[in-house]
């Protein structure tokens, strides 16, 4: 039994070895939902993942894809697998950073500018409204989320649709300093999203609460109605089941 352990551990090893740092990434960043109990994913793969899409990103013929998968990394670690507050800015501010150069030696690249409005809001709400006043988060997403909709307005279901929606429903509305934040705008550019592709359960959360705000309680809760009890899915296991509890916590306060 010890030697069948043994020819089998070597095996294991002679295939990670065979593999490139970046396919190595990729077959962790695979397995980043194993272990998740709802929205809280085991650090252990993502971790991994993230150790090999960095030495990869220093070969140049993998740069351009590993840096995607970075982004993608740093973001769910920070997001899904991770407790420490000073952890997840660590992570977040290297996904804002990494996130700006990408779209500026790449403008046109629709992949890049949204990972980097994900890593860019997610830092906002880890750093605070201070930090994301200072820099201009708010009308960032609003110009980016613009630049996604004039490159591909179908990409990920219609998301730059989705980010402008966003924007507008959660930004303050302050006069002279930050004026344009409009929920009608918000339900305009989310109802956008919701009909572009097929609908992501954020869509669905996020138009909700535009039209809760705006009054049309009975509009929003006909929405949750078809979430509520939905199961998550396989590849995006951690984030549906955010947005499942979210809309439940939402759908009882509105009933």
């Amino acid at each position: 039994m010890i030697r069948i352990l043994f020819f089998a551990h070597c095996f294991l090893l002679s295939f990670i070895i065979a593999q490139s740092d970046l396919e190595n990434g990729i077959r962790f960043y695979n397995l980043r939902h194993q272990g998740c109990v709802e929205d809280k994913a085991d650090p252990e793969h993502i971790i991994k993942a993230i150790s090999y899409f960095e030495k990869s990103k220093t070969n140049q013929a993998e740069f351009e894809e590993a840096s995607l998968y970075l982004l993608k990394s740093y973001y769910f670690r920070a997001k899904f697998a991770e407790d420490n507050k000073k952890i997840k800015k660590e992570l977040l501010k290297k996904g804002k950073d990494l996130g700006q150069d990408l779209v500026d030696k790449f403008p046109k690249s629709v992949k890049y500018r949204y990972w980097y409005l994900v890593n860019l809001g997610s830092w906002a709400e880890v750093y605070g409204i201070l930090a994301a006043a200072r820099e201009g988060v708010a009308d960032q997403m609003r110009s980016h989320s613009k630049r996604i909709i004039e490159i591909d307005s179908e990409y990920e279901h219609g998301a730059g649709y989705f980010m402008l929606g966003a924007v507008h429903y959660k930004s303050p509305y302050i006069p002279f300093i930050l004026s344009w934040p409009n929920n009608n705008k918000a339900i305009k550019w989310l109802e956008k999203s919701y009909n572009t592709g097929e609908a992501k359960l954020a869509q669905v959360v996020y138009l909700a609460q535009a039209f809760y705000k705006k009054g049309e309680k009975d509009k929003a809760v006909r929405l949750l109605d078809d979430i509520v009890n939905v199961l998550p899915s396989k590849d995006d296991y951690a984030s549906d089941w955010e947005w499942i509890k979210k809309a439940r916590n939402l759908h009882a306060k509105y009933q």
